[in-house]
């Protein structure tokens, strides 16, 4: 149990340093996100090759559950392409905390097809959610000439959060059928090859990027990918959807404090983005308030 728990700890704090990596770099977004999967990717080959159980288990796997991996890479190559963007056009606080809200999405969205409960406190908690949205949104967008934030900034960001709720919710239903690795391997290269596709078609470049972007890309893929997605698509077969949507909420703070200390980012988020943020984790933590600890336990 502890183990589980354990991973999904370092995951979120793998996660955290994201942000810090992709705004080291000076490729464009679209770039950058090809790249991370990509890497990511290639380091799982060598297990791959490796364990003869997970090359048996990719050949046998049905075809229904390869095309539901197929649609979950898609999800997640579009969850990189509009979040990596966001990080350009706004505040790493307000990009991350929206990205973030995905809960949102997933607690109504279990109710009705995972069968997970949904109570009043629940109910409650997407409703103040919403309204921590709109003030991060609408407060930031008459500063968006003076700020970090813009509008098409946090509506990326937002929608990118979209995003990552499907690719949650597609993992929480395959993760108790399919290994870890198999199921990443598949779903990052399925990822790779859409976002290539989506470099190709928006003329950004996949290749001669300066050598510091590579390296950090690589670093980003390492810590933030083989470290953060794939031990958090582990932790998905043993923790339900709606305890790992709120264990995430360690990644906007994280993100934003980093944001703030290191000394080449600097970012100080604006007042509407500490007073939206601060009411959208609030009730992103009461989305799945009434989860008891039993039950966590259950599925540790």
């Amino acid at each position: 149990m502890q183990k589980h728990a354990l991973g999904l700890l370092v995951s979120i704090i793998a996660v955290s340093f994201a942000s810090i990596f992709i705004l080291s770099c000076q490729a464009p977004p679209l770039s950058i996100a090809f790249y991370r999967l990509f890497f990511t990717t290639l380091l799982l080959v060598p297990l791959l090759l490796l364990r003869k159980k997970t090359r048996d288990e990719l050949r046998t796997l049905p075809r229904t559950t390869i095309l539901i991996m197929i649609v979950i890479g898609i999800i997640l190559a579009a969850h990189f392409a509009l979040w990596i963007s966001s990080l350009k056009l706004t505040s790493v606080a307000s990009s991350v905390i929206l990205v973030t809200a995905h809960p949102i999405l997933v607690a109504p969205v279990s109710f009705y097809f995972l069968k997970e409960k949904l109570s009043w406190v629940n109910a409650l908690g997407i409703a103040i959610s919403l309204g921590g949205v709109g003030v991060l949104v609408i407060g930031n967008y008459g500063l968006a000439g003076f700020g970090l934030d813009t509008i098409e900034g946090n509506i990326l960001a937002l929608l990118g959060g979209v995003a990552a709720g499907l690719y949650i919710l597609g993992g929480r239903t395959l993760r108790k059928k399919v290994s870890t690795i198999t199921y990443a391997f598949v779903v990052y290269a399925v990822g790779t090859i859409t976002l290539f596709l989506i470099c190709l078609a928006y003329a950004a470049p996949v290749s001669n990027l300066a050598t510091s972007d590579y390296a950090i890309i690589l670093l980003m893929a390492v810590v933030s990918g083989i470290f953060g997605h794939t031990l958090y698509n582990w932790s998905l077969g043993y923790i339900r959807a709606s305890i790992m949507s709120v264990a995430l909420l360690g990644e906007p703070i994280g993100s934003s404090l980093l944001a703030y200390a290191i000394p080449w980012i600097h970012q100080e988020p604006s007042l509407y983005t500490i007073l939206g943020g601060g009411i959208i984790l609030v009730g992103i933590y009461l989305t799945a308030r009434t989860i008891k600890e039993a039950d966590f336990l259950e599925n540790v």
